[in-house]
């Protein structure tokens, strides 16, 4: 660790370089907070009884383990106990898996009765669920049994490490001898965005006593990974890809660079942020907005890692942009300066597909104005 906020305690907004100051860049945050969770057209957080709110994939119309933990951080970055709470229970009683060789995991996908739609994991919910039931603990303090955040936390990673010592037929969410996480638990391959090194070195500070080393290790490990899977010219990154870092295409998609490969850049900036600069990985979002910089912004598309445009339209091109935006936290690139002010130039998106897009917005607008903080 080089440095950044852990050391500091520093955020800075990075938006005042373009003129947006600490009120006006607070104002844009609670706006943003407003519209997600109370908007009456536009939220994408459900009531599904008085103590159990889930936030909804509107594209899919279900409730998804990604949106669930996303919801949770966002409330721990925003003060909102009151709603962190009901997400965390809407999850517990109806996504934690509680038999069979999940068991201790959570359904990735859900209906908003919470009538399940899988029966498996989605690795990236469990990391956000433990990362934001640690900072729960750090803003708020443990309360009792569902509510004790940090041995909740602690317990979503004891099964993620150690499933298969644990349940029968059960399969870890990390590889152990490697240290990538896995796309989903039974299959050997990963997905370059569900890396977060920053996570893994927090989870070594928290995390049960016997596996410390082991998120130190995998913090190593995920930053290589970025680094490996990441294109030497473009920056861009695939959705899925190998233990090599090589492509791989699931579901009948050949679309490479697309939805969960946008992550990465926001993944890269907060690890700056907090954690200090990591220059191979900062030279990722460097490439990529030097890429981007020659692209008609007007019509995203998925890409070839070499940059070649594919025939698909970007499903979520405000998540681009938003996550363009992010890399100049750590971007040496000559269109640092124009993704700063686009960024600030675009709005939360809306309608049907609104639900990533503005899930990536916020996380973004987080970090761009000194708000995403370690509790």
């Amino acid at each position: 660790m080089s440095g950044g906020a852990i050391k500091s305690g520093v955020y800075p907004n990075y938006l005042a370089e373009i003129g947006i100051g600490d009120g006006e860049a607070r104002k844009r945050v609670e706006e943003a907070f407003e519209t997600i969770f109370f908007d009456p057209a536009e939220n994408f957080c459900h009531r599904t009884e008085e103590d159990a709110w889930c936030m909804v994939d509107t594209g899919n119309n279900d409730a998804r383990t990604e949106g669930m933990s996303y919801g949770m951080m966002m409330c721990v970055q925003m003060d909102r106990k009151d709603i962190f709470d009901r997400l965390w229970t809407f999850a517990d009683r109806y996504m934690r898996l509680r038999e069979g060789p999940n068991a201790g995991y959570f359904a990735w996908s859900v209906q908003l009765d919470g009538t399940h739609n899988a029966e498996g994991p989605a690795p990236d919910g469990e990391e956000y669920f433990a990362m934001a039931l640690f900072m729960a603990a750090g803003r708020w303090g443990d309360g009792e049994g569902l509510f004790n955040y940090t041995q909740q936390a602690r317990e979503i990673l004891r099964h993620a490490v150690h499933q298969h010592e644990m349940i029968a037929g059960g399969e870890p969410m990390w590889e152990p001898k490697n240290k990538y996480i896995r796309f989903v638990p039974g299959m050997k391959i990963s997905d370059p965005s569900y890396h977060l090194p920053h996570f893994y070195e927090l989870f070594a500070e928290r995390a049960d006593e016997r596996d410390r080393d082991f998120w130190r290790e995998t913090a190593a490990a995920s930053r290589a990974y970025i680094i490996k899977s990441a294109d030497p010219g473009t920056g861009l990154s695939p959705e899925y890809a190998d233990y090599d870092g090589k492509t791989v295409l699931l579901f009948g998609k050949p679309w490479v660079y697309y939805s969960d490969a946008y992550r990465v850049a926001e993944n890269i900036a907060l690890d700056h942020i907090w954690f200090g600069a990591h220059p191979e990985e900062n030279d990722i979002n460097t490439r990529l907005q030097d890429f981007f910089g020659e692209q008609d912004l007007e019509d995203l598309r998925a890409y070839e890692l070499d940059g070649t445009p594919q025939t698909e339209p970007a499903m979520h091109p405000t998540a681009i942009l938003a996550v363009l935006g992010a890399a100049s936290v750590c971007s040496r690139s000559q269109q640092r300066e124009k993704f700063l002010r686009l960024f600030a130039e675009t709005p939360l998106r809306k309608g049907v597909r609104r639900y990533y897009d503005n899930c990536l917005y916020f996380f973004c607008l987080l970090m761009l104005t000194g708000s995403y903080r370690i509790y």
